[in-house]
């Protein structure tokens, strides 16, 4: 139940209301399940040939876990992976099993109230060691690249866009997978040798684009723009299946469509307030890391909530 003395405001300055919500879970520490690894965001468990992937509340910005975190950030993420998980299973299998609790190993029932709404027990998989990026609009590292040299990850581009603008069509753009710090941008021909398969980096560029186009028809008919995001990919034996977390604000783009407007920077559903405010108190981005004040995290807290109530269609479930 949610603690009645952990009240958070929440709205804008000229109108917050306050509300009753449980402290944001940061850790999680379950002594009689085996840790797989542990991340910027999720804890895993190695639960032998699963995997019970925990979305924490935790939130980085600039490379660093910051001091705060964001109450439900973790259900949204595990319960938005899951619809798009079920929606675009027809592109390709994914390591998806349940995030329902009950349907959880009964080893880990005992832990039923920490997992409830946030964990995923997956499918274990030999992950693909590069991340599968769709861009269909000019942003971030895009449009730094496109300034300098006119190209997304060597993708030649046509001259005179601008930033935030759309694309012809969208491109694939792979970049390494970096355990601190940046993922970097690479080459389609790049992420081929470091694979030794060209035919499998084919195979992950049209999974990739086709993923990608539906993914955001479904956003557009819900009045978000989806500008970008990134898949990754694992191996079952032989078969290839989408892993980890999909379309999420975490690992996505997401632009309200009524308020697009290119030529700069967009609105977006993810932590752009954290962001914000980082750079008004000038953090230097080195540690001590900061706390975010109760305004940052609950805006923040509302744009992730909103994401998720628009491209599902329905209310966060707490008692998953």
């Amino acid at each position: 139940m949610p603690d009645p003395r952990h009240l958070l405001p929440f709205g804008s300055p000229e109108g917050i209301a306050r509300v009753s919500l449980a402290p944001p879970l940061t850790a999680t520490r379950f002594p009689t399940l085996t840790r797989f690894r542990t991340g910027k965001v999720r804890d895993v468990y190695d639960l032998g040939n699963s995997l019970l992937i925990v979305a924490t509340d935790r939130i980085s910005a600039f490379d660093y876990v910051l001091g705060s975190g964001i109450p439900d950030k973790g259900k949204v993420l595990t319960q938005l992976s899951a619809f798009w998980f079920d929606r675009l299973k027809s592109v390709i299998p994914n390591h998806y099993v349940s995030i329902r609790v009950a349907e959880f190993p009964p080893e880990v029932l005992p832990h039923a109230d920490d997992l409830a709404g946030r964990a995923m027990l997956v499918r274990k998989t030999a992950p693909i060691e590069i991340e599968c990026v769709a861009r269909g609009y000019l942003s971030g590292s895009g449009w730094k690249e496109y300034r300098q040299a006119g190209t997304v990850c060597g993708v030649p581009l046509p001259k005179g866009l601008r930033e935030s603008d759309r694309l012809p069509t969208p491109i694939f753009t792979p970049a390494t997978k970096a355990s601190t710090g940046h993922d970097i941008n690479i080459p389609e021909a790049e992420a081929a040798r470091m694979l030794g398969d060209a035919a499998l980096v084919s195979r992950l560029r049209e999974t990739t684009l086709e993923l990608y186009r539906q993914a955001a028809a479904h956003a557009e008919s819900k009045g978000i723009i989806l500008a970008d995001t990134k898949f990754e990919f694992g191996l079952d034996g032989a078969d290839l299946l989408l892993i980890d977390e999909a379309l999420t604000p975490d690992s996505s783009r997401f632009w309200p469509a009524d308020q697009y407007a290119p030529g700069g920077p967009q609105p977006s559903f993810d932590k752009q307030f954290v962001r914000d405010y980082l750079e008004a108190i000038k953090w230097n981005k080195q540690p001590p890391v900061p706390s975010l004040p109760d305004d940052v995290v609950m805006k923040t807290r509302a744009k992730y909530l909103e994401a998720f109530e628009r491209l599902t269609g329905h209310a966060l479930d707490s008692r998953t």
